[in-house]
């Protein structure tokens, strides 16, 4: 194919409408990939000290591209910031330490019960009530009810779980910080996260942080669990609408698993990928008939 040709392909209807979902389903990819490789790093400088690379460097690395000083910020907006930044920093530690224990998948299944409970707390709709019943089935099948295999960690569930209610917060006070610039807002609130994250990082892990070989996994981490899957979701939301973004993005739980059965070789029971496929169609048929999706956009 020639120069031309490639570019004329390229540059075509179908590739325009391709491209966005495309970005979409790359940044799940990068996004299920990049955490699965963090999770490697664990027996080093455990969840803590990873989640600490992930944040911390992704501030630098928002900052350096958005400047947020550039823009004034009022006192009330100050103290937007700070609350959206605490519960983004609580809401990667407390999702990072649940992997300690439980599986990718199942832990952003869990994680997901949060945005999901949000969207449907004004139920009006029969089907909303259906969706409500998926979701419980869902977490009845992964709770610890008995011993034996497949039985969850109770800890780690519960951390997955705090990490939903953080992610439902993120939301609520995210919307305070509409009126922002987008990259202002995200890099200022990924700055507090990292002020909220890294203390604990350090505490734990200590001089096994500044290891050459672990800086450059650290900067791995943060780039392909953060500034790569935002970046491609940002591209896939200037052209996809609201809703069908919710939607496909609701797949996230069977990505992160099989992402989880592929590199960190995480094998689900048949009821643990009934319950995923449980919380997914609850969360699409959640979004799919709200008139205003109100699961929010994937936290960095």
């Amino acid at each position: 194919m020639t120069a031309v040709a490639l570019k004329s392909h390229l540059t075509s209807p179908l590739m325009a409408r391709l491209i966005p979902y495309l970005a979409l389903f790359g940044g799940m990819m990068t996004l299920a990939c990049g955490t699965s490789f963090a999770k490697t790093l664990f027996p080093v400088i455990g969840a803590q000290g990873t989640t600490a690379y992930r944040v911390g460097l992704s501030a630098v690395i928002l900052v350096a591209v958005f400047r947020p000083w550039r823009f004034r910020l009022t006192r009330a907006d100050l103290g937007a910031v700070a609350l959206y930044g605490v519960v983004l920093g609580a809401m990667n530690l407390s999702f990072y330490m649940s992997l300690r224990t439980i599986p990718l998948g199942l832990a952003i299944a869990i994680e997901f019960m949060g945005p999901l409970t949000l969207a449907l707390l004004h139920s009006r709709k029969a089907v909303h009530f259906v969706c409500i019943g998926f979701a419980v089935l869902g977490l009845g099948l992964l709770l610890p009810l008995k011993q034996g295999v497949g039985a969850l960690d109770p800890v780690g569930m519960a951390l997955a779980a705090f990490a939903g209610l953080c992610w439902a917060l993120y939301i609520v006070f995210g919307k305070r910080l509409s009126h922002l610039h987008a990259g202002q807002s995200v890099a200022l609130g990924m700055s507090v996260a990292a002020m909220v994250v890294v203390p604990f990082g350090v505490a734990h892990a200590g001089m096994a942080l500044l290891n050459p070989a672990i800086v450059l996994a650290g900067v791995a981490v943060a780039i392909f669990s953060s500034a790569l899957p935002y970046s491609l979701e940002m591209v896939a939301l200037r052209a996809i609408p609201k809703r069908i973004f919710g939607v496909v993005l609701s797949a996230e739980p069977a990505v992160g698993a099989l992402a989880g059965l592929i590199i960190l070789h995480e094998h689900l029971t048949g009821q643990q990928w009934l319950a995923i496929a449980a919380i997914v169609a609850a969360s699409v048929g959640a979004i799919a008939t709200t008139r205003e999706p109100q699961t929010g956009p994937e936290p960095v």
